[in-house]
């Protein structure tokens, strides 16, 4: 199955070296890391959260939860909570539910980055859907996605 058809155009136009793994189909961060063979240190999963009625994507590793308190302070917000899939399903509309990959800024969501992933060299993340996942490095990512350098998140 191919990736998300914004991502892949985004990274072919840009230049990007990005390799794409095909895995059994899985669903949460830790299922996705182990089919796909990546680290969990080196897979960014994203979550959807709600910050004052505003839509934000959290990118965080694969052995990280996000703490939406920590997202509360950083956003300067009143009220945080996580978003069901039902309530951002349609803003990736090239993209099976829960498989967006780290890249809001294709679909006009703000995205905060954990600390801890400015760390890796190289990243991998879902391409769109719960069968690939894209490994490229963090240094394109920081570039292309512009995201905002945060603590969101703790151990698991």
């Amino acid at each position: 199955m191919p990736i998300c058809e914004r991502l892949k155009k985004l990274l072919d136009d840009e230049n990007i070296r990005y390799v794409v793994i095909a895995h059994s189909r899985a669903y949460t961060a830790q299922e996705v890391a182990a089919s796909a063979h990546v680290k969990g240190k080196n897979l960014v999963k994203t979550v959807m959260v709600n910050a004052d009625g505003k839509h934000y994507m959290v990118a965080t590793t694969a052995n990280q939860k996000v703490n939406l308190d920590k997202v509360k302070n950083v956003l300067g917000a009143k009220h945080v909570r996580l978003e069901n899939e039902d309530e951002f399903a349609g803003l990736f509309d090239d993209c099976e539910v829960g498989a967006m990959p780290p890249f809001g800024n294709l679909y006009g969501v703000p995205v905060l980055a954990d600390e801890q992933l400015f760390s890796d060299e190289e990243i991998a993340f879902n391409g769109g859907n719960h069968s690939t996942v894209v490994k490229m490095s963090f240094a394109d990512f920081e570039r292309l996605a512009k995201p905002q350098r945060a603590d969101v998140a703790d151990p698991l």
